[in-house]
């Protein structure tokens, strides 16, 4: 593996108006290649990790550096490298855009603000929706979509972004089996081709991408286990709560 993208030192994360720490004293390291996957039942901090890696939250304690650069300090810096698929993203039915606007967006990170979009910004996210295979719905409103034709152009729009890091928050949760099965082996070509780094968070055991080089257990804040991808169907019910979190 290559050099440390993601390093977590000690770090608490503290929701505003709470009194206890969402995640608490994690200690991580991410290498550049790496695909790491994380498991946990519901509310044992897995999209609060994610948010803290992407600067979306402050911490309380500790230190998160990705890139090498200070998420406390300047997040936009390394946010430009950064394509992140949100939990339950949907779009009500009034939203305007197309579905090939919304992919384009990925692009604006690349290109700076009030600057208009080059022939090749339209190339890039069109090759994106067809990765994914969501070409078809290009000139239909994202809000018109069901839940998990929007999950697929969110995953397109991540991908025109051409990040180095790819944070994806449940990101098979609104497929069905199939679909699940084709984007996340689409995702895991697709890191091996552009040697991404990329961390997957998932509640479903099922939902695991094959390439997953190791995967992180949480529960309660914690980082309670690491495993390998084979070993983990094995161990991990064996963790307090953890296999009760799954069945809710």
């Amino acid at each position: 593996m290559g050099e440390v993208i993601v390093k977590l030192s000690e770090v608490d994360t503290i929701y505003e108006g709470e009194h206890l720490p969402a995640i608490k004293g994690i200690n991580l390291e991410i290498r550049q290649g790496e695909m790491v996957s994380i498991v946990g039942p519901n509310g044992s901090g897995k999209t609060t990790l994610l948010e803290t890696v992407n600067g979306l939250l402050k911490v309380s304690r500790g230190e998160v550096r990705v890139f090498n650069v200070d998420m406390s300090r300047d997040p936009m810096r390394a946010r430009k490298n950064i394509g992140y698929v949100p939990q339950d993203f949907i779009s009500d039915h009034s939203v305007p855009f197309l579905a090939q606007d919304v992919v384009l967006m990925g692009r604006y990170g690349k290109l700076g603000l009030l600057q208009n979009p080059r022939k090749v910004d339209f190339e890039i996210a069109k090759e994106a929706m067809r990765l994914v295979g969501v070409e078809e719905f290009a000139h239909r409103p994202i809000g018109k979509l069901s839940g998990g034709e929007q999950q697929k152009v969110m995953i397109a729009r991540t991908i025109a972004q051409e990040p180095k890091l790819l944070l994806l928050d449940e990101p098979f949760s609104n497929l069905d089996i199939d679909s699940r099965k084709e984007i996340s082996e689409k995702i895991c070509r697709l890191h091996e081709e552009n040697n991404w780094t990329t961390i997957v968070v998932t509640h479903d055991l099922f939902s695991i991408p094959k390439r997953c080089n190791r995967v992180l257990v949480m529960d309660r804040g914690k980082i309670v286990a690491e495993e390998d991808p084979e070993s983990v169907m094995c161990s991990v019910k064996s963790l307090t709560g953890f296999y009760r979190g799954l069945r809710q």
